[in-house]
């Protein structure tokens, strides 16, 4: 059986108020009977009730976690980093699988509100900003990661960041450039390939919309979009795309074809995933700064479940992270 304060009161011979200020730190009890009792408790094994704590502070102090598929590296890392930061404020973590659906996402919310989480984070959310008034109204605070449309939100320059992509390729001398984009997040998407015309406009080169496609976000979509684009009568040289895992198809793609990255095509990916790193070659990718959006989306979901001020809408810069998958245009 758990060792409870009634246990701990017995044994040090003083009353179960008495402990529960000890336990709690209330000067109300002195600093020598505090140190005590506390010992007392370390040695006897005594772990808090998190739902007694709960009924008498009307905080679970847990946090809801959202995410479209926990097997998708990125948002794994995230997940993993939003756990560490979580844990040091004191909160567990409730984690829910939505897929990339509007109505599955909607439920997985509410079955986090029916576990009275504190408050609920979502890593690249596609649910309506409409239904996520609703939640806020009724008191569930909600952070989201790379919304911009969202108030509470952490989130990346995507339109810099997808301008800094492109850039790099054509300082490069690259002038074909594609875009594999990903239909994951739709807004993403959008702003990411919105900085990729940018820098060709800049440059003075016109978007040709036989370079531009979707994907799916995942690796098969990047190699059955890179396998079109290698039928074209004059293929890119280069691609940038949504994310690290439509590059790695693309990569495959380009690789059973017989070419060479990077001197046949070079890639571009998006996340920076620890994966990216030991790719054959190497990937060159946009790294979002996982540890500071982790951090930030839980003390700004801290701050707005414990009724403290919360600093709106964060925007962090992506870094351009060079590695072997480009080269100069031959």
């Amino acid at each position: 059986m758990p060792v409870t304060m009634d246990d701990v009161a017995r044994a040090a011979g003083v009353a179960l108020s008495t402990v529960s200020r000890a336990l709690s730190d209330n000067p109300r009890v002195n600093v020598a009977t505090r140190a005590q009792i506390q010992k007392l408790a370390r040695e006897m094994g005594y772990v808090p009730s998190a739902i007694a704590r709960g009924l008498a502070t009307k905080r679970t102090y847990a946090l809801g976690v959202v995410v479209h598929d926990i097997v998708d590296p990125f948002q794994a890392e995230l997940v993993r980093l939003i756990d560490m930061r979580a844990l040091e404020l004191g909160y567990s973590l409730l984690l829910s699988h939505s897929g990339d659906e509007e109505q599955r996402e909607q439920q997985a919310i509410n079955i986090l509100r029916q576990q009275r989480v504190d408050a609920i984070i979502m890593p690249d959310s596609s649910v309506s900003d409409s239904f996520l008034s609703q939640v806020a109204s009724e008191g569930m605070p909600v952070v989201l990661l790379n919304r911009m449309s969202y108030p509470y939100s952490i989130e990346i320059d995507n339109v810099g960041a997808g301008e800094m992509a492109a850039i790099h390729l054509l300082d490069l001398g690259h002038r074909r450039i594609a875009y594999i984009g990903g239909t994951r997040t739709q807004p993403e998407n959008d702003d990411r390939q919105s900085g990729y015309a940018r820098a060709l406009e800049k440059r003075g080169q016109s978007v040709d919309p036989a370079l531009i496609t979707l994907g799916n976000g995942w690796s098969d979509g990047g190699r059955d979009c890179m396998r079109e684009f290698l039928k074209l009568a004059h293929p890119p040289t280069a691609v940038f795309c949504y994310n690290d895992l439509t590059a790695f198809g693309a990569i495959g793609a380009i690789q059973a074809a017989g070419l060479r990255v990077p001197q046949d095509i070079s890639v571009v990916g998006f996340d920076d995933i620890a994966l990216a790193s030991i790719l054959h070659p190497p990937l060159t990718s946009i790294a979002q700064d996982k540890e500071q959006m982790a951090k930030l989306a839980v003390e700004m979901a801290h701050a707005l479940a414990t009724g403290k001020p919360a600093a709106p809408r964060t925007i962090l810069p992506g870094r351009l992270v060079v590695r072997a998958s480009t080269a100069a245009c031959s």
